[in-house]
């Protein structure tokens, strides 16, 4: 039987108490009425997730106790999501609150409801942070590329990574600009019986065409003017390790035929060179392109194409990565906070929303760049979403009956818009009755 989930919840109002336990009957649920108990709460227990009145004695009249108590748990367990509630000047309890270390507020009067959204939340975001502890120790080491994930899509990539990497065989890494395809060419690597040896990457995209053989193969003394003197090109310095050829699918024609040669015959010829060199040089290659419609096309070879996907991993978006965007962003404050010697602590509401309805078209490299952006402008503790330059996100509902009711005020806004607020016809377009359509719109305080 799997355990239930420990919360704490920290209120001295004995009617309140029962309320709250009685509504969270789905969690192990431990109940401190003073700031003693729930330290003690917390040390035996160690709830992930505790709501805490800042109304506690002998001060349930001010805050004091209260953020006593919040500052005592943070230190004690800095992993803990502290949701605040209070009564007491809400406003600037609740940013004092979470400038302090708070993870969410909530205002009394409590709707449990809406609390209750926000405490399922803390609890999942608890549990992905922890999740990508427990990877990164596991790692114990440089493991795919110090990639930082909870996501269940990416986790399945990762294992995919580990398991390929001890064949000795080519890989081609097919995602989105900036989600990561170096990070995990190198996790190949690092994870191979190769990883003692040289990883070495280069941009196919970034070099001109006629530099990208001599880079890639090399060339002798005297080869062309300016060659001085005889260099080793990038799948040689690779020699018993791993050669990244990031977008790949950039790479001309012609040199298409002699990367061809290599992989066939594990030899190369440097520019201006008549000795065939023997290479044992592994090669995982990353684009973002469309390599089948490029090979339809003709402006990638088959057979190479063939030769370099022996495996092929797709990578997902970060859109697509289920709170990667969070724990990202998380990451890079504190990555950021630190170089730039920053007060910044953590992130508001606001900008956590943003984080999570923003659709990262850029992955995770233009995450990092807005986070370091943040770190600089922020004003205060917290980095808003006005610091990262993006909308105010809407919390995403979690429940079937905000879902609906979410879907309901669209529908009849879009059928009243489009039926210039006549009654009647909006009841037809919505395929429901004028009396329902009324019930509808006094429900949702609409109006026609």
């Amino acid at each position: 039987m799997t355990a239930k989930p420990k919360l704490l919840i920290v209120e001295d109002d004995l009617g309140l108490q029962r309320q709250l336990r009685w509504a969270y009957e789905g969690y192990d649920v431990v109940v401190a009425s003073d700031r003693a108990t729930a330290l003690a709460a917390i040390r035996a227990e160690e709830p992930a997730v505790v709501t805490l009145d800042l109304g506690l004695p002998p001060d349930p009249d001010g805050t004091s106790e209260g953020f006593a108590t919040l500052h005592e748990i943070l230190r004690l367990k800095p992993d803990t999501k502290v949701i605040v509630a209070s009564g007491h000047g809400a406003r600037d309890s609740a940013l004092k609150a979470i400038a302090d270390g708070a993870w969410d507020f909530y205002a009394k009067p409590i709707d449990i409801d809406q609390l209750g959204l926000i405490v399922a939340r803390a609890f999942h975001v608890h549990a992905l942070e922890a999740e990508n502890r427990r990877l990164s120790a596991a790692q114990a080491g440089p493991a795919l590329g110090g990639m930082i994930t909870a996501a269940p899509e990416m986790l399945k990539v990762t294992r995919t990574i580990e398991r390929v990497a001890h064949a000795d065989v080519s890989v081609m890494l097919l995602g989105a600009s900036g989600t990561g395809k170096e990070l995990l060419a190198r996790g190949v690597h690092d994870s191979s019986p190769r990883a003692k040896g040289a990883f070495v990457a280069i941009n196919c995209a970034a070099i001109p065409e006629t530099l990208l053989e001599s880079e890639l193969f090399g060339h002798e003394k005297g080869a062309f003017t300016g060659a001085v003197k005889t260099t080793e090109g990038k799948i040689e310095q690779a020699h018993g390790g791993t050669l990244f050829l990031d977008e790949v699918g950039d790479i001309p024609l012609p040199l298409q035929v002699k990367l061809l040669r290599f992989l066939q015959e594990r030899t190369i010829e440097r520019i201006g060179g008549r000795k065939a060199i023997a290479v044992d040089t592994r090669i995982v290659c990353a684009t973002h392109q469309d390599v089948d419609a490029m090979v339809v096309a003709g402006t990638f070879r088959e057979d190479l194409y063939y030769r370099l996907a022996e495996i092929v991993v797709r990578i997902p978006s970060l859109a697509e990565r289920s709170g990667d965007a969070g724990l990202l962003a998380q990451h890079f404050l504190k990555k950021y906070a630190k170089t730039m010697q920053s007060a910044v602590t953590g992130l508001s509401p606001d900008a956590r929303a943003a984080i999570d309805a923003w659709a990262w078209p850029g992955n995770v490299r233009e995450l990092e760049n807005r986070m370091k952006r943040a770190v600089i402008m922020a004003e205060g503790k917290l980095v808003t979403a006005a610091d990262l330059d993006l909308a105010e996100g809407e919390e995403i509902p979690l429940n079937l009956r905000a879902i609906r009711e979410t879907a309901d005020r669209k529908a009849i806004r879009h059928a009243l818009a489009r039926a210039d607020g006549n009654i009647s016809n909006t009841a037809k377009l919505l395929g429901v009755s004028r009396p329902t359509l009324y019930d509808l719109l006094k429900s949702y305080d609409l109006h026609a």
